[in-house]
């Protein structure tokens, strides 16, 4: 692979070239195995890499483990695939020990879980080190009741554009939420009943999935039609009214991010979907990563050295 300097953000494609040549297979190769058992955990490691990314920056600091660590907060308590990050950490640190950071394989991971569910690779610059602060009083995230104009702020503040927000939020394509993030829009969200910008042919299977008083934990696709597949049904969705989370379905209300989805769709100029969602990952990847003496390379992934 030809190493390919990142100007300005510390990082580079191919860092891994000369110290560990293996690293970038293996973790591909793990995420590969673990997807052929459990498909569900591309969209875990997509999402834990995004919450890894907002507090703290890039160094991994969602893996400690801890009575009090970023794990524990609550909107992280459903996250899935730690177990194919420590996996492929130890197979790492048996030919490279010590060179590897786990905020690099967690990038890498990410990565590979979109190729796995169909979406277009990225080329992933590496080189960030890891973390040593994990704290849950530190996890204040975007919420899915949040207004665009309060997302765009909270992605501003990250460097991160509205064509960003769009592009990221378009990850929703692959997982699912549970009940208790959106049935509050099925059952008196107005006087009148359901949040008037969902589909009204749509409220009844959302009810019936998450009726009132039922299971809130109950898990519901983000992209219903095409649950696994890393593509533009997401935001098909949103165009007919189908979105789960209300933020979700505002990227279409709000004239700023509904013009950015509509290039999608063959509008002036367009857009790739994929090929953007790639390069605002690698955007993602390099917030507030910690390089050369600033941050460690964990021995393993849930602990500090």
């Amino acid at each position: 692979m030809a190493t390919v300097l990142v100007e300005g953000q510390g990082t580079m494609v191919g860092f891994y070239s000369s110290s560990c040549p293996r690293a970038e297979s293996i973790v591909t190769l793990t995420v590969q195995s673990h997807f052929r058992s459990n498909p569900n955990i591309a969209p875990g490691l997509l999402r834990m890499h995004f919450l890894d990314c907002f507090i703290e920056g890039c160094d991994a600091s969602i893996l400690i483990e801890g009575s009090n660590t970023e794990k524990t907060a609550n909107p992280n308590l459903g996250l899935r695939g730690y177990e194919v990050i420590d996996d492929a950490k130890s197979k790492i640190e048996a030919v490279c020990p010590e060179i590897v950071s786990c905020a690099d394989i967690l990038a890498l991971a990410a990565r590979d879980a979109v190729v796995l569910t169909g979406g277009v690779s990225w080329m992933v610059p590496t080189g960030r080190r890891d973390g040593r602060i994990s704290l849950a009083s530190n996890v204040n995230l975007p919420s899915f009741k949040d207004s665009i104009d309060v997302l765009k702020q909270e992605f501003a503040a990250l460097s991160l554009n509205t064509q960003d927000l769009v592009v990221l939020l378009g990850g929703h394509t692959i997982g699912n939420t549970a009940c208790q993030f959106f049935s509050y829009r099925l059952y008196n969200f107005t006087s009148n009943g359901p949040d008037p910008s969902i589909d009204p042919a749509f409220v009844p299977q959302l009810q019936s999935l998450c009726p009132q008083n039922g299971d809130a934990t109950r898990q519901v696709d983000l992209d219903t039609g095409s649950t696994g597949r890393f593509d533009l049904s997401f935001f098909t969705n949103l165009r007919h009214g189908r979105a789960i989370l209300e933020s979700d379905q505002k990227l279409w209300t709000d004239a700023s991010t509904r013009a950015i989805i509509q290039r999608f769709f063959g509008g002036s100029p367009p857009l790739s979907f994929s090929d953007e969602f790639g390069r605002s990952m690698v955007k993602m990847g390099n917030i507030g990563i910690k390089t050369a003496t600033n941050g460690e390379i964990r021995k393993i992934c849930s602990a500090v050295n």
